[in-house]
């Protein structure tokens, strides 16, 4: 079993010039960061890779910057500022299914995981809590591994490690982070009618954390034998299950369970995970691959964006060149669904951003990304309808987006199309 020691003494595995990993999401180990900042005087040129964390990130502050050096492959709020400021802080363009390979074929050689685990069952097993993704990965490829064992952790069924592989581990019983509700609106209430609109019987659905995701979950109670096969999920999928919509009864992959990568939400869904074995949570090697998700019928991608131009190149990890999230796994699953037999991919974005401002462009800004192709776009879906774009000419799709920006909005579009492309 294990032999637990201070978070300060678990930390000093960590040597100068270390690749160093750290757990995602709810699941980010703080009192490990903490410790691991705090010796940072005698650390030099520790490369650090994550995506998404929550809570202290100070490692990427410009005073850390020949101490830390930041590999993120998805920012959260607590990276942004580090990142764009471009001193001590990488983004990493990459989709979330092709991640966990950087570390299993020694693209990148970890030398240390840093993670937090529910405490071994009586086989010798700890859970990864609600955080599967691309951390499990990360904990059968490193050096040493570093654990932040939490009783309070969910204790969840899927990818799990055994205690035997752990190098030092430190007791923490803390509550986990809690993502704050967002509250529904006009607008994400009529684009989750919108797309419940699209949503047959028998789908398998894929959908994220926040209002629009939730508006749709809202709309959905109605229907017969959803399932789920996700990158991620949250509260809102609660009501549905135990209604009995969500039963997964025509799955092909997993049927009868709810399968993702990680959770992230209030302490009802880490409730709801615990001890649940009709949740599984997997490596999202295994959850974003477009071939495993397009096995299952019906399936329903849903997914934002930051803005969308006319021909349909969508942007939803920068503004600009301000790097704002991730590429993530919009593609993964936008393809996934395309490939699935009735399936739909779907864009889902307000049509104004909260400044009035069109999210429907002529073109995108200067230095943003393009993370879904006009070619992958099939559905795109505001609050004023739903633009099937798939086989339609520069010109149709132009129109069909048109229709669905702010009314007051469209004459100037419809203006700048003609400039730019019927020259």
């Amino acid at each position: 079993m294990l032999n637990y020691v201070s978070t300060d003494e678990a930390v000093l595995e960590i040597k100068s010039n270390d690749n160093v990993f750290i757990h995602s999401a709810a699941a980010t180990p703080q009192e490990l960061i903490k410790s691991m900042v705090k010796r940072s005087k005698d650390l030099n040129n520790v490369h650090i890779y994550h995506m998404h964390t929550e809570g202290d990130a100070s490692y990427a502050g410009d005073i850390y910057r020949e101490n830390f050096k930041v590999h993120s492959f998805f920012n959260g709020g607590n990276m942004r500022e580090a990142t764009n400021n471009r001193l001590v802080s990488n983004y990493v363009p990459i989709f979330l299914s092709d991640i966990p390979h950087l570390f299993y074929n020694q693209k990148v050689e970890l030398d240390v995981a840093m993670v937090q685990l529910t405490p071994p069952d009586k086989h010798g097993m700890c859970s990864l809590g609600p955080s599967v993704d691309i951390s499990i990965a990360a904990l059968k490829t490193a050096k040493k591994i570093i654990a932040q064992i939490n009783p309070r952790l969910p204790r969840t069924f899927g990818d799990q490690i055994h205690c035997s592989k752990i190098t030092k581990a430190v007791l923490v019983e803390a509550p986990l982070y809690q993502s704050k509700e967002l509250v529904s609106s006009p607008v994400t209430d009529a684009i989750g009618k919108n797309i419940a609109g699209l949503i047959e019987d028998g789908s398998t659905l894929q959908l994220g954390i926040g209002a629009i995701p939730n508006a749709v979950l809202s709309r959905l109670g109605n229907h017969k034998d959803l399932g789920i096969h996700t990158e991620m999920f949250s509260d809102g999928v609660i009501a549905l299950r135990d209604k009995g919509v969500i039963t997964g009864k025509y799955k092909v992959k997993h049927p009868g369970k709810i399968v993702s990568s990680f959770v992230i939400g209030s302490q009802k869904i880490y409730d709801f995970i615990d001890d649940n074995p009709e949740v599984l949570l997997l490596d999202c090697s295994y959850t974003n691959n477009p071939h495993i998700i397009a096995q299952n019928p019906k399936v329903v991608a849903i997914n934002s964006a930051i803005e969308i131009d006319l021909t349909g190149q969508v942007c939803a990890d920068s503004i600009g060149p301000r790097i704002y999230s991730g590429i993530g796994g919009q593609m993964d699953f936008i393809r996934g669904a395309a490939l699935s037999k009735g399936g739909k991919p779907i864009i889902a974005i307000p049509s104004k951003t909260s400044k009035g401002e069109s999210k429907i462009v002529p073109f995108l800004k200067p230095g943003a990304g393009v993370v879904t192709t006009r070619a992958h776009v099939q559905y795109v879906v505001t609050e004023y309808g739903v633009a099937y774009l798939h086989g339609l000419t520069l010109e149709e799709r132009s129109k069909a987006l048109i229709n669905i920006a702010a009314p007051e909005h469209r004459e100037d579009l419809s203006r700048k199309f003609h400039e730019l492309w019927l020259r």
